[in-house]
């Protein structure tokens, strides 16, 4: 990946590229998902066969180095990704989590994740977070004003 990149160009180029892999793998991902326990995943996916996966995108060692949240992830997910990109030091990352290496459009598995299946219950309630958050970011592209006007109603409650 070229050098002069900023940290945020890095990250939305490592961010798209795993965006097209997860759609190569016909999983339907979403940016940014609130967790229920405070945490936001950069990528939640849900996969065809109903679990999720959580592709966490690193930019450069230090955020990796510097975040320390990404293990309370894992209990939203059936399986963990780092997305990364080809100067990434791979070796700080934890073996049992999937490796996706960038190389600023495209992005390629060199390392699956461990499987580790969440609750049904959990899952449940997760597929029901997924939705209300996908068809609220669609609606808001159809009407961003009414989205807007929404938001506002919502916190003035």
């Amino acid at each position: 990946m070229d050098d002069v990149l900023s940290i945020p160009a890095r990250t939305a180029a490592v961010t798209r590229a795993a965006l097209r892999l997860c759609l190569a793998r016909a999983w339907a991902p979403v940016l940014e998902v609130p967790l229920p326990n405070g945490r936001r995943a950069d990528i939640l996916a849900l996969r065809p066969d109903g679990g999720f996966a959580i592709i966490e995108v690193k930019s450069c060692a230090r955020d990796f180095l510097s975040d320390g949240k990404w293990p309370e992830y894992r209990e939203f997910c059936d399986e963990m990704h780092f997305a990364v990109d080809l100067d990434f030091p791979q070796e700080l990352l934890p073996e049992d989590c999937g490796l996706w290496v960038s190389d600023g459009y495209e992005a390629t598995s060199i390392r699956d994740s461990f499987q580790h299946k969440m609750a049904p219950a959990r899952r449940k309630a997760l597929t029901h977070r997924f939705a209300c958050v996908a068809a609220t970011r669609l609606a808001a592209e159809v009407d961003p004003v009414g989205a807007m006007e929404r938001r506002a109603a919502l916190l003035s409650d």
